[in-house]
This record gives structure tokens, sequence and C-alpha cells, in this order.
């Protein structure tokens, strides 16, 4: 049997009485969370959720999280978590796509939302709309976790969907447990006594690998947040002594903007990583500056479980690579033909292949089939490789800007505009142009009180960069939109055409 809830199991039989969770004041022991587990798989199935049935569930990064993922699997069922963020119509979808047999929701102090959340399973023909809080059952006799094959489905996971409807991605136990044993092996993590700092959501791949799973599975104690305010964030790492922080970059980047403006606490913390997005290199020196943790990046994506590669925190770590393939991971680069490149430098999709990949895409041949070229998966990045082997994150096939016929990638640009003194964050993507196709448009968040202009910062990336590279167009704002993950969210910036 290959249960991804065996790792509550041992952990609650090797450190009954370790704390598992901390949030707002609540601390619960692995021997409360496995039992409180027990208790979901038990309510579960009195409601008649049986082996293989999905359940959906929408809950912040709250101990509920947790409790029902865990008893959803020990039941044998399918876990569908749902974005926090999603609104009716999305998450009707989602329930009817993924023929979800019940939707358990935490929405603690929002009613309105709940209201929504409510109409949306009636809308789908979800007939179990459940409150987790009603769910919950005397977990004290135990229950007995449910034997599954290492193919068996565990997590359907719906991407982002930047083109059309999201997809589900099927991730199965084997999937799973290994990705979260090799991002431990990888991270050095399989040290007892672990505090994880888990701000990432839950209901993401990346939070859910990282800190859920690969923590369970070393008995760590996992301190939830969940919304991230970086004062907080900061007085809650140095109070709970925090040994293991993972991030977005526009977590480090809140980070290091309060770091840099007021009085930071002392922390224990022994290293951090980061992933979702590429991080840009002034951001990562400057975190390291003032905190003195060093960061590991690693790239990964939801159909991969998600971690693919990441670089080594113990060797010599090269700034701006997301490192090799992890265990049991192969990566390799491929032309616009498909074909394989082999020499160093050159410019290629990534396409993965190994114990991470995904099964299929739920219900959805037609786009499984066209997820895997020869039976690696296209991932729709680009990255180089150097002669040593590791790797460098170039851009998403689909973000890159085609100026006069020549390929300008959005990260290279941002990674220059970030190096200017009085730029705190910028994001690039491309703008129609009647005569190149697409022009260069850069939004910048200047640093405080900072009096750059724009014809000062064209000017200025006009002398550091190629000609059909720099921004002709630069739009100051006071924010970027981000999505529930942390990602900037570059489709709803300004799209307008150049003037």
């Amino acid at each position: 049997m290959l249960n991804l809830a065996t790792f509550l199991g041992d952990a609650a039989s090797n450190h009954p009485d370790r704390e598992a969770l901390v949030h707002d004041g609540r601390r619960l022991t692995y021997r409360e969370l496995d039992r409180a587990s027990d208790g979901i798989a038990r309510r579960l199935h009195q409601l008649g959720v049986a082996p293989g049935d999905r359940v959906a569930v929408t809950c912040p990064n709250t101990p509920e999280f947790p409790v029902v993922y865990y008893g959803i699997l020990k039941l044998g069922a399918i876990v569908v978590p749902l974005n926090v963020l999603l609104r009716r119509d999305e998450i009707a979808y989602q329930l009817r796509q993924s023929g979800a047999a019940a939707y358990l929701v935490h929405a603690p102090d929002h009613a309105e939302w709940l209201a929504e959340a409510e109409a949306a399973a009636a809308d789908s023909g979800c007939e179990r709309f459940v409150l987790i809080d009603d769910c919950e059952s005397d977990g004290s006799q135990g229950f007995p976790v449910h034997p599954t094959s290492p193919d068996t489905t565990a997590v359907i996971l719906y991407t982002s969907g930047t083109t059309g409807r999201p997809k589900g991605a099927e991730l199965t136990h084997a999937n799973l447990v290994l990705n979260a044993i090799a991002v431990n092996r990888q991270y050095r993590n399989e040290i007892c006594g672990d505090v994880h700092l888990v701000a990432l959501p839950l209901f993401h791949s990346y939070g859910a690998t990282v800190h859920l799973n690969a923590g369970i599975a070393v008995g760590a104690t996992l301190v939830l947040v969940s919304r991230f305010d970086a004062s907080a964030v900061l007085e809650l790492m140095a109070r709970e002594q925090v040994t293991f922080f993972a991030g977005v970059p526009t977590m480090y980047w809140q980070l290091v903007r309060h770091a840099a403006a007021a009085e930071r606490p002392e922390l224990n913390v022994r290293i951090a990583g980061a992933g979702g997005a590429s991080l840009p290199e002034e951001l990562l020196r400057e975190f390291e500056r003032l905190f003195g943790v060093p960061v590991v990046e690693g790239y990964g994506l939801t159909e991969t479980s998600p971690v693919v590669a990441m670089g080594d925190p113990v060797g010599t770590r090269k700034i701006g690579s997301i490192g090799r393939p992890i265990w049991g991971v192969q990566m390799r680069l491929v032309d616009l033909d498909g074909q394989v490149i082999h020499e160093p430098g050159v410019v290629g999709e990534i396409e993965v292949r190994g114990t991470g990949v995904m099964k299929r895409y739920f219900g959805m041949p037609e786009a499984t089939a066209a997820a895997f070229h020869d039976g690696w998966l296209r991932t729709g990045d680009l990255a180089r490789r150097d002669a040593d082997g590791d790797y460098y994150l170039v851009d998403r096939v689909k973000d890159v800007i085609i100026r006069g016929g020549f390929n300008v990638y959005p990260r290279e640009v941002e990674e220059l505009l970030m190096a200017h003194p009085q730029v705190s964050l910028a994001a690039v993507r491309g703008v129609p142009h009647p005569s190149h196709g697409e022009e260069v448009k850069a939004f910048v968040i200047r640093m405080p009180e900072a009096p750059l202009t724009e014809p000062d910062l064209v000017a200025w990336a006009r002398e550091r960069i190629a000609a059909y590279k720099y921004p002709r167009i630069v739009e100051f704002v006071d924010a970027l939109p981000m999505t529930a993950t942390g990602k900037v969210a570059k489709r709803e910036l300004d799209h307008s055409p150049f003037d």
C-alpha cells in the first residue's frame, strides 16, 4: 500500500506529542491532527463518500486544511483543492468538471462568500455541500487508511488556465510521496524539529508539497499564515523560531522592503526556498544581505507535483540558476521543431519526465495528448543549460515579446530594471504596435520618494541593453496585480495599444 496519508500516521506514531500545526493561538499535536483527520474520514464515510470519489475543498491556511486533506486521503478518496479566490461560476465549473461527490468549505467570517460557494455547489449539481466545522466527527477510535496503489490518483489540482478553462492535473500517491521525499532530501529537511513558516497557500502544489507533505513526512511543525503581511510574518518567524521558509518573489520583495525601512528581529531560519516564478537576482542578493539566510531557487509546475529542479544548498550555489533535476526527474531542452538541444547556452523549451509527472488531465484526453511529446511533458517554459548541467530559466513561451521579428524575454528586461537603484519592482509585457507587432512596456513600482521619471528610466535602460529590448513605454504604478499564490498577474496588466 502506498497512501500519502501514511506520512501523517507515521509522524503521529513516532512523535505524538510534537506540535504539528500552529495558527493564531491554536496548537495541534501530531496525535490531535491524526485523530481529527480520522474523524473527517469517518464523517465523509457516513455521508456516503466512497474510495475514488472526488472531494472538493475550499479552505485557507488554517488547521482545517491539513485535517480535511489527510482525512479525504485516508478514506481513499481524491482531494480537489480549490483556489480560495474563485468566484461562483469558476467554482461551479471545477465542481462539475471534476464530478465532485462532495464540497467541503471553511470560510470563517465570510458569510457573503459562503453563500456564493453554496450557490456554486447547487449550480454544479453537487448535493453534498458541507461546512468543514459541521463535518468533524470523533476520531478517537481511529480510521483504517484505505489501501491505494502507487498509480492511484490522490489529488486533482487545477492549473491557473492561461488560455481557456483550467485543467485538472491528476497527481498520484506515488507522484506526491516521491516528490516530498526528494524535496526533503534536497533541502536537507530530514532534520526532526524543523519549524516551517507556511505562507504559501496549501491549495497550491508548491505549498502542499514543500510544506504540508514534506513537513509532515519528517514530523516538522507547520506555522500557518492565512494572509501574508511582512511585519507580522517576521515577528512570527522570530517568536516561533522558524527554521525553514519558502516563498514566491513577491513575498521576498515585501520582506526586503519592510526590513529596509524598519528594525528587523533576529531570525533562526537556516534556509529559504524560492519558486513559483523567477526571483530577480538583485532581490535575492538583498534578502541574503539583510537576513543572512541562503536562498535556494527551484523550478516546477502543477503537472509535476510540482518540483522539477532545485539548486544545491550545500554545494556551490549559482545565483540565478534553478539548479539541476531533483532525484527521480529528468529534464531536457528542445527547439521549435522538437529536436533535443545538446549544446550549452542555447535557449529551448523545457521538457520533463520522471516520478513527479502527472498521470493525465482529468477527463481531457485531447489536452493530455497535447501536453506530451515523445513521452516527455511539455512545460511551455524556456531555459538554457550551462556546461556544468545547471539550468537557467529564461521565460514562459507565451510571455515572449516579438518586437520587429526579434524575441524579447521579459524576465531579462525585468532583471535589468530591478538593478536601477530607484526601482523597487518591475513587470514587463508586450503591447500591440502598428509596425513592430509588439512593443516592450514596463510597469514599475518606484522606491519610496524616488524622483525617477519615464524618460530617465528609458534612457538608463537604452544604455545597458540591446536596442530592440529596452522598454519604450514605462508606467509607474503603486502596486502590481497578484494571483492568490503571490505571482504577478501579467494578464491583468494594461494591454492598451501603443500611443
